[in-house]
């Protein structure tokens, strides 16, 4: 019998190396030589055993399966590299093939998909094996639908049994769809080509149409005008920011959208695919129409009393006539300012540099000089003014001097200055969806896929596991339920905080006890890992129960994942309060971050972003505070103390 093709698996998961290796020994069709966690195992691991596979995972720390992607091919050229990855954007397939990939999958194929898939590359061309035919082809799109002929022929001659999701995980996933498709405003994911490949349901309602006949559509064909969105899709493409633009619609001119487009970036901050949030604007823009109307009418009429300043100079630039809005607005009377140069209105900086002079120079020039500028009154306060000058000539083309007109444009300087601090929330409140939706579809792909090919392979070959790996297998489903529930618990955290709905029952809790269940999960979820304990005698907080358990836990995992052990846990006395501190035996934070330690995404590395905003938000909720101590490299909670305890 021929060897079997030799395979490198390299993920940074565990769990996803170790399924994907039991599957592969399972199979008996390829042989697995080596493992790794990273790009630099790769390279290493490609250099060495030069396989006739390797399964590549994308996102990885240190250096990604991108980055890696070429090195591996120089290492060893004739070995065929499988991307694998939690995304399923078709634009991400077609980039790693360009940098060399043999083929794309999607870690939400079925784990014996994946294995006939890969067996089908190691079969050498003309083998006669019709998967190979399929995988060597190259629009064919692993992480696909498949269809007859997907498992290379291969029938394992037992049943496949419908798999039902778990409870709790039918929940978590019920729970995210809910986020996009009963979001209140129009959203849809799209291509790079910027074709729709999901739409929710607001937008479908926004649209008029149903979300089959919208999927495949160019976002572009939609609007009345297709080039700004075209260009806004180019600038994505090539590295720009999110884009906000307005347009109508092709099929209603009239319509208006208020359209944001956002990338979603691989790790090399390339972007994946784009995300889509419109609104319907028609009646905003209506009422803004007709309130800018009334507005204009109103400022002609209050500013030609009280506003306007109109006064003629003469052609060296001293006061020739004055008018009583002149006087309301500059509080000189005429018999104060006719005769003097008009350079009495200006600053003292804008006086030294000739400021005046150039603005007659201009309007002696071009016959008409407008800006916007401070300017000062007779008392000394100054205010934001329009100015016109224009150039007054007679009937033979003689300069006689030049007509002003100044109007306070303060207010309307301070409007604009809000209107644009107001336009800037709302960007960054638009990337924060964005960024939110795109980490949390992230980090909810891999582990509900690992945990359904898990209990598959389960409950399929339970017979053929050893014990260690139905042990493996089970530890490894546990850990991946309580990332889960803890993704959901932090969501729905983050959005009831947003909202001010918490909902706390506070009570007098003695912290000893509190602490001491949070310390036992902790060395339960991380046997390798020192937590130790440390809690003054009598200690009690007032503080809901389940909601100390959330922040301490949140603390905990923050330090075990980001730092080193041992991890303390300690609890003392302070004043009316009790702190309770988390210290880790890392570096510490960096200066650079520790500004934004506790802001909504403040730092995403490795989760959603959300851990340590949620502790604040709990924290000042039951009227305390979260805090990092530079000094001994700790987190802080500080919560109030039961009287007399």
């Amino acid at each position: 019998m021929p060897a079997s093709p030799t395979i490198v698996v390299v993920d940074d998961a565990p769990e996803v190396r170790l399924l994907v290796k039991t599957q592969l020994r399972l199979s008996g069709r390829l042989e697995v030589v080596g493992e790794g966690a990273d790009g630099y195992d790769a390279v290493e691991l490609a250099r060495a055993h030069r396989p006739a596979l390797m399964l590549l995972d994308v996102s990885m720390p240190g250096r990604d399966g991108l980055a890696a992607l070429p090195l591996v091919l120089d290492a060893s050229p004739t070995t065929r590299v499988v991307m694998f990855s939690g995304f399923d954007q078709a634009g991400l397939a077609d980039h790693t093939r360009r940098l060399g990939a043999s083929a794309f999958v999607e870690k939400s194929v079925p784990i014996e998909q994946l294995v006939d898939r890969l067996v089908a590359l190691g079969t050498p061309a003309g083998a006669g094996d019709p998967a190979a035919a399929a995988a060597g082809d190259p629009g064919h799109h692993l992480g696909g639908p498949t269809g007859e002929g997907a498992t290379g022929g291969r029938d394992t001659g037992r049943p496949r049994p419908d798999l039902e999701l778990d409870p709790v995980l039918a929940e978590h996933l019920e729970r995210f769809r809910e986020i996009f498709d009963d979001a209140a405003i129009g959203m849809a994911t799209m291509t790079l080509d910027g074709r729709i490949v999901r739409v929710n349901r607001h937008l479908v309602g926004l649209l008029g149409d149903d979300a089959d006949a919208l999927i495949g559509t160019a976002y572009a064909d939609l609007a009345a005008d297709p080039e700004p969105v075209l260009e806004a899709l180019q600038n994505l493409r090539d590295g720009g920011s999110a884009a906000q633009l307005e347009h109508g619609l092709a099929d209603e001119p009239a319509r208006r959208f208020n359209a944001t487009l956002s990338a979603v970036l691989d790790a090399q901050d390339r972007p994946l695919y784009f995300l889509l949030q419109a609104q319907d604007v028609t009646e905003q823009r209506a009422a803004e129409a007709e309130l800018h109307e009334t507005e204009q009418r109103f400022r002609l009429l209050v500013e030609a009393v009280q506003d306007y300043a109109i006064f003629m100079l003469d052609p060296d630039g001293h006061v020739a006539s004055w008018n009583a809005g002149a006087q309301r607005l500059k509080g000189y009377s005429a018999e104060d300012i006719v005769g003097r140069s008009f350079r009495t209105f200006y600053p003292p900086d804008k006086q030294a540099e000739r400021h005046p002079e150039h603005e007659l120079a201009i309007a002696r020039r071009e016959g008409r000089y407008e800006e916007e500028g401070w300017r000062v009154r007779k008392d000394g306060s100054r205010f934001w003014a329009h100015v016109t000058i224009t150039a007054v000539h007679d009937a033979d083309g003689v300069l006689v001097g030049f007509a002003k007109v100044t109007r306070d444009s303060t207010e309307r300087r301070r409007i604009l200055e809000l209107q644009q601090q107001a336009n800037e929330r709302l960007r960054r409140s638009a990337a924060e969806q964005a960024e939110f939706l795109a980490v949390t579809a992230h980090e909810l792909r891999s582990p509900i896929g690992v945990l359904a090919a898990t209990a598959e392979t389960l409950a399929r070959h339970h017979e053929d596991l050893t014990a260690q790996e139905r042990g493996d297998f089970a530890e490894g489903m546990r850990r991946t339920a309580d990332q889960l529930r803890r993704l959901l618990d932090d969501l729905l955290t983050a959005s009831r905080a947003d909202a001010r709905s918490l909902g706390l029952d506070p009570k007098p809790l003695p912290l000893a006890d509190q602490l001491r269940a949070v310390v036992t999960s902790a060395r339960g979820s991380h046997p390798q890992a020192e937590v130790v304990l440390d809690v003054e005698d009598g200690l009690v907080v007032q503080a809901d129960p389940g909601r100390l358990a959330q922040m301490v836990d949140n603390l905990v995992a923050n330090a075990l994942t980001h730092g080193l052990p041992p991890v303390a846990v300690s609890a003392r006395a302070d004043g009316d309060f009790v702190a309770i501190a988390v210290h880790d035996s890392g570096s510490g934070v960096p200066a650079d971050v520790r500004g934004r330690l506790f802001e909504r995404f403040g730092t995403t590395t490795g989760g959603t972003g959300l851990g340590l905003y949620i502790v604040r938000a709990l924290a000042e909720a039951h009227g305390g505070e979260a805090s990092y101590q530079v000094e001994d490299q700790s987190f802080v909670i500080r919560l109030p103390r039961e009287r007399g305890a």
